[in-house]
């Protein structure tokens, strides 16, 4: 298991890092933690300039934090009270990089083999050794048949291929990739999603995951940690991270969601449930975040495909309420056909709400329909900054009507 304990790192307004107090520091890691059980899949998530980066560069002993802790097992990598800082190439980690590396005078197999035959001549295999591992490595990235070819003659998914294999070569005891999918198109990069993390659970892999995909994380992950501004906000599972946002950031920055503000107007204490009143509508949901009493401010996230719409046939109140918990009246503004899905914008007194629905039930702009909305899908979460939170729709491109 891999333990990262209150890691910091800081910089000086160059990007150097900061020696002296009249250095202006940039405060690039500030106080992570976090585990990673063996077998895990483990994504660091978050927007460019949060730190994940740094972090992933912290453990693979390529930036030296200024403080905390990080291990490996039994094996610690860095520690700032004890003064213990393992060189890189002691610590048995394999890395990708957004960049491939791929030597272009090299064939596969060289490219492969390399990490290996720069080793301390005591370490190196012999050469049948090493000739049994690359080409076992090559198998299992279907890399095998390539292994004489020129590495530029490789397509954008084997190079990405042959970065992996050339990590795996060295019999790494954990993976660090850092966007190793980011310079894909994407439908390459949607394949490679899936190739990935079928070698990590066929090779019993433990890993961390650099990226600002959010449906990459989603998609890949074993857990994931949101990141922002240095520090870690939420960790958890894919689903809960999604359904279950901590914060307006992780709601807003992983995925679609409607997001609304108010007044925590009522708490039901037999199932934990809350109502926040907006200046428009009355909200029923769970709290997700911070515990909630009556009277404080939040925020309300609403995933679009948690929105259901039926025709308006019975005219409900002009004000978007029905009288029924999370039931609400309003007309459709736009649309937007996306393929699998379509999406629509609906004015529910002076509030839109975004819904996400299959292509079948599609609705033309201008119909009245009845919104309901299931409140154990509902996050209610404390309100974030003002000044860098998004109001309204957030976090959503108003679809024009595409049918």
């Amino acid at each position: 298991m891999l333990v990262v304990d209150d890691l910091v790192k800081t910089f000086d307004g160059s990007g150097r890092r900061a020696r002296s107090a009249d250095d202006t520091r940039v405060l690039a890691v500030d106080g992570v933690s976090f585990d990673v059980q063996d077998g895990e899949l483990f994504t660091l998530l978050g927007p460019s300039g949060c730190g994940k980066t740094t972090t992933l560069r912290s453990i693979a002993g390529l930036e030296r934090p200024d403080g905390g802790h990080i291990a490996l097992g039994d094996r610690v990598f860095f520690d700032g009270k004890r003064k213990i800082n393992t060189p890189a190439n002691s610590r048995r980690l394999g890395m990708v990089f957004q960049s491939y590396a791929i030597w272009p005078h090299m064939s596969v197999f060289d490219n492969a083999a390399f990490p290996v035959t720069v080793l301390p001549r005591g370490q190196r295999p012999s050469r049948t050794q090493l000739r049994e591992r690359v080409m076992r490595v090559l198998e299992v990235t279907d890399l095998a048949a390539m292994a004489d070819r020129a590495a530029t003659k490789l397509s954008g998914g084997q190079q990405q291929r042959l970065a992996l294999a050339r990590a795996l070569v060295g019999e790494p005891d954990l993976m660090l990739l850092d966007e190793p999918l980011s310079n894909l198109d994407a439908k390459l990069r949607e394949a490679m999603r899936f190739e990935l993390k079928r070698l990590q659970r066929e090779l019993g892999l433990t890993a961390i995951y650099v990226t600002h995909d959010q449906a990459e994380a989603l998609a890949m992950s074993s857990r994931i940690a949101v990141v922002n501004e240095g520090k870690i906000v939420q960790v958890g599972k894919p689903r809960e991270i999604y359904e279950r946002p901590a914060s307006e950031f992780v709601a807003t920055f992983v995925g679609v969601t409607n997001l609304l503000r108010g007044t925590v107007a009522a708490v039901d204490a037999a199932d934990g449930s809350c109502r926040v009143d907006t200046p428009d509508l009355s909200v029923w949901g769970v709290m997700t975040g911070s515990p909630l009493q009556v009277g404080d401010d939040a925020a309300v996230s609403i995933r679009p495909e948690c929105v259901q719409l039926d025709a308006d046939t019975d005219g409900a109140r002009a004000d978007g309420s029905s009288g029924v918990r999370n039931e609400f009246s309003g007309e459709i503004g736009t649309r937007a056909f996306l393929g699998d899905s379509v999406d629509h914008v609906i004015a529910v007194g002076k509030q839109e709400i975004r819904n996400r629905s299959n292509p079948a039930q599609s609705i033309a702009p201008g119909n009245r329909v009845v919104l309901r909305i299931d409140h154990t899908r509902v996050a209610v979460i404390p309100p974030a900054d003002q000044k860098t939170a998004a109001a309204g729709v957030a976090a959503t491109e108003t679809p024009g009507d595409a049918g």
